[in-house]
């Protein structure tokens, strides 16, 4: 299936419903609804949030991402986004923001070091109290 199809198959199956009168701010809510339900099974594959059947919380992330990229990909046709395009676009700034593949592997490393040394620091607040 290709991105621009899938956006053209959604936009008429909401119009054949009268589903594309919803109102764009309507849709964000409901994409952020499903953020949510998103945001919620990742801590629990992270482990912040305890679930016992991993493979039924992968099963359940995939379903919510799904239901998230409709009201993301219903948000832009409604505001006249043409999403194939759009990724195209985000896929040559990336391109661009990093072509120095060593930049970008230790840039990486940064960021993942912070986060130790913020974990190490809570740690520390938390062994104190």
């Amino acid at each position: 299936m290709h991105i621009r199809e899938y956006q053209r198959w959604l936009e008429e199956w909401d119009k054949a419903r009268g589903w594309d009168k919803v109102l764009p701010a309507h849709t964000l809510i409901h994409a952020l609804e499903e953020m949510g339900e998103v945001a919620r099974l990742v801590l629990a594959l992270d482990g912040y949030k305890q679930r016992e059947d991993i493979e039924k919380v992968r099963a359940e992330l995939a379903e919510e991402l799904s239901d998230l990229f409709v009201f993301l990909f219903k948000l832009a046709y409604q505001t006249g986004i043409d999403v194939e395009f759009a990724l195209k676009a985000g896929q040559e700034k990336a391109e661009a923001r990093f072509p120095d593949l060593k930049e970008a592997v230790e840039a990486g490393e940064m960021y993942r070091n912070k986060l130790r040394e913020q974990v190490a620091h809570l740690d520390e607040h938390s062994t104190a109290d």
